[in-house]
């Protein structure tokens, strides 16, 4: 007996939670093994009732490229078996005839009801034909337009199959019947979407399938996937880096990633941080869209090695960025080099001050100075900053000498204090 929704882990169901809101741009079947990667196989059932179900209603305010999503999601968990047998068939089946009813009542109006696409994708599902909807991301499939053959009008069910109680002696026969179906549904002029222009083609041919290659490329993404859910709580084995670190680039422009989740993965993966800070920024295209909302996470990271690491890795990669253009040293140097020093200072005089007051009584304070005034040091070495500038250097003198009590602040200051002369 699966357990029940109470007993799962809270990471479990936040990393369902976001699958469900950031996979639109992946393809349905690299969403569904990520479901699988994530949930465990005891747990899979209860977890789509609870989470999967509610999203899947007429009423929700979901998207529809999510709705889109779920559908597959409930399907797939079944698929290898003949959808007479997927405990969602009837579920399935009623959101079918209501969103068909929807969208046949807009098209006697002489419109064409925004809901066609998933009412096209209900029907190639209780079909059996989900598996040709795979390769497809929601997205696309949401936007993409049907053809008139393929609206909600001429899609009709026999409502028999799926409002009985199937049983399971007659496996074989229904098996049976399916893969007949499937031999025959050559004549169906059913879309193929064109990822080059994201539109559907009527033209008749053979479906896309999920080839062996791409089948295995889909698991390993939906397994670097789970991996980057797991980085924002514990420190990665190398094995594990090792899997996930082939596939970030695909994972940065996936859109799977959130800016809220970059400071945990940061401070327990920096060195994973550094390609997927890489992989993000070579997908802005164009500098009025900087600062990205992922850059403004970096100037607000506290004090500590792991952020230094990352900042000095991204300071010194000349990875080319915006056709060229740009490089990610360039970037991170003018918009967050600056604003990350300024608020590690404002980081350090908070602590110190609650130092001061008692409330704190370990060394965060001394530590951060110490780090602080290194990583400036070491940014002066490499020519990454100019002593002699003002604009670059008056904040750390006055910070350094403000705490010149303390060795690695000290130090720094004769070096700022000697390139003025």
């Amino acid at each position: 007996m699966p357990p029940p929704m109470s007993s799962m882990g809270d990471p479990v169901r936040a990393s369902v939670r976001h699958l469900l809101t950031r996979a639109f741009t992946l393809p349905c079947s690299t969403a569904a093994q990520a479901y699988t990667q994530i949930v465990q196989p005891t747990s899979r059932f209860q977890l789509a009732l609870d989470a999967l179900l509610p999203l899947l209603d007429p009423n929700t305010p979901a998207e529809l490229a999510q709705r889109i999503l779920v559908a597959f999601l409930l399907y797939s968990l079944y698929a290898p078996h003949p959808m007479a047998i997927n405990p969602f068939k009837t579920v399935l089946f009623v959101t079918f005839v209501k969103e068909r009813e929807k969208a046949v009542n807009v098209a006697q109006t002489g419109e064409v009801s925004p809901n066609e696409q998933l009412v096209w994708v209900l029907w190639k599902i209780l079909r059996g034909d989900g598996n040709d909807i795979g390769p497809y991301s929601p997205s696309t499939l949401a936007r993409s337009p049907l053809p008139p053959k393929l609206r909600a009008t001429n899609l009709i069910l026999d409502d028999s199959l799926y409002n009985t109680v199937f049983e399971l002696d007659d496996a074989n026969h229904s098996y049976s019947q399916d893969n007949q179906r499937l031999r025959s549904a050559s004549s169906d002029r059913s879309p193929s979407a064109d990822f080059s222009s994201n539109a559907y083609s009527s033209d008749d041919g053979l479906r896309r399938v999920i080839v062996p290659a791409a089948d295995r490329q889909n698991e390993r993404i939906a397994q670097a996937m789970k991996l980057l859910l797991i980085a924002r709580e514990r420190v990665l084995t190398l094995s594990e880096q090792r899997v996930l670190n082939p596939l970030i680039p695909e994972l940065a422009i996936s859109g799977m990633i959130a800016s809220l989740d970059l400071a945990s993965i940061i401070a327990n993966n920096p060195m994973l941080a550094h390609p997927l800070f890489v992989g993000l920024l070579d997908g802005v295209q164009h500098d009025h869209n900087l600062p990205a909302p992922f850059l403004d996470v970096l100037p607000y990271l506290p004090p500590s090695l792991p952020p230094f690491d990352l900042l000095g890795r991204l300071l010194r990669d000349q990875t080319p960025i915006m056709n060229g253009v740009y490089t990610v040293a360039s970037i991170v140097r003018a918009e967050v080099l600056g604003r990350f020093i300024h608020e590690c200072i404002n980081w350090l005089e908070r602590a110190e001050a609650e130092e001061r007051e008692g409330l704190i009584s370990d060394d965060r304070f001394a530590k951060g100075v110490q780090n602080l005034c290194r990583f400036y040091h070491s940014l002066i070495k490499l020519g990454i900053v100019d002593p002699a500038s003002d604009a670059d250097s008056t904040e750390m003198v006055h910070f350094s000498l403000r705490n010149a009590r303390l060795e690695e602040a000290n130090a720094l200051y004769r070096v700022l204090a000697m390139s003025k002369f």
